[in-house]
């Protein structure tokens, strides 16, 4: 096998760039900025890193101070998940709200709102909406997250949704590819399991998402669970089939044709963390098509950000991950900055 001369600072950085990590405080940290210096173009947010609109605005003008194209991103769906009001609860109506009263022009409005507030608090990615069917009444992680069980209603708010949240210039990132609403365990936990066929697959799980690239959402979460349809051994996370041969393919050859951003759920989420460990998984999730590794939930530390980076390098140095790949997941995360940069601020 012939090996490759790499560029060490071009696959650093670029190794840096597809991570999306946390961490801890209401002010970001010496070594998150050194880091985003250095590369890292994207950080998450959580409950702990807020306490008022003003802190928030503060702490993302400090991260923009360091890079200004730097993706912000939360997990901000309204309802019972909320970070900007995580200490009272959520003001804006959660999905299930929304599809009961089905109302694609509300839902529009309420995402616009939502995206503004984020907006003018320096927020530019909402790992939001949740385009999941929730046809499992025992669903344990979905729910009352889901507009509802059917995927004609789902479909329809979710891109109301996506365009409402955009028109305020935050990106959308829907969630969980390929649907997680017919699922009995939370992937927080363990590996579900999904065992319909591909008819089931098209006719339900796929019909928001369909819906969701056609509104033009920047962002695709994967998620982590195992349908032996697309897959018989690994979780979409992870899976080549799932996300190149499905979510990437063109429409003409019966996939989604997404282009965008596609962005891993929490790495350290056990449903992964336990069978592959997050340096390992993030590998396989880069090389199966995934263009950030989101991380930071439960490991919010430095050493998180070091050890996935080095992977990334490692896995390039020794041939198990393609470096045209890692530089095009890049290169994905760089164009959402971008487009960010040039759509930030609340619209009137």
């Amino acid at each position: 096998m012939t090996t490759l001369a790499h560029d060490s600072a071009t696959l650093t950085r670029d190794a840096l760039t597809v991570l999306q990590p946390g961490f801890t405080g209401t002010t970001a940290p010496d070594w998150l900025r050194r880091r985003l210096g250095e590369g890292l173009a994207s950080v998450g947010l959580f409950g702990r890193n807020i306490t008022s609109p003003e802190q928030l605005a503060a702490l993302t003008a400090e991260l923009r101070a360091e890079r200004d194209d730097v993706l912000v991103a939360i997990d901000e769906e309204g309802g019972d998940v909320t970070r900007l009001e995580v200490r009272a609860g959520s003001s804006f109506p959660g999905n299930l709200a929304l599809g009961a009263v089905d109302d694609p022009e509300l839902t529009w409005a309420v995402a616009r709102e939502l995206g503004r507030r984020l907006a003018e608090c320096g927020v530019n990615l909402n790992w939001a909406p949740s385009a999941d069917v929730n046809s499992n009444p025992d669903n344990p992680v979905i729910g009352v997250r889901s507009f509802g069980a059917e995927p004609g209603l789902v479909a329809r708010h979710t891109a109301a949704y996506i365009e409402g949240l955009q028109s305020a210039g935050v990106a959308a990132c829907t969630k969980h590819f390929p649907g997680h609403g017919d699922t009995a365990t939370d992937s927080h936990h363990a590996l579900p399991r999904i065992d319909a066929g591909l008819d089931t697959l098209t006719a339900r799980e796929l019909v928001p998402f369909r819906a969701a690239v056609t509104a033009g959402t920047k962002a695709v979460m994967s998620a982590h669970i195992l349908l032996p349809v697309l897959d018989p051994d690994l979780p979409a996370t992870l899976s080549p089939a799932a996300l190149h041969g499905l979510l990437r393919r063109p429409v003409a050859d019966g996939g989604l044709g997404f282009d965008g951003l596609i962005v891993t759920d929490g790495m350290e989420m056990r449903a992964i963390a336990d069978a592959y460990g997050i340096e390992h998984g993030s590998v396989m999730a880069i090389a199966a098509g995934a263009d950030a590794i989101c991380v930071g939930g439960g490991l919010a530390d430095e050493d998180t950000v070091l050890r996935l980076r080095d992977a990334l390098v490692t896995a390039v140095i020794e041939g198990r991950l393609a470096e045209q790949r890692l530089a095009e997941a890049a290169a994905r995360v760089r164009t959402l900055g971008e487009w960010t940069r040039h759509s930030a601020g609340p619209r009137a």
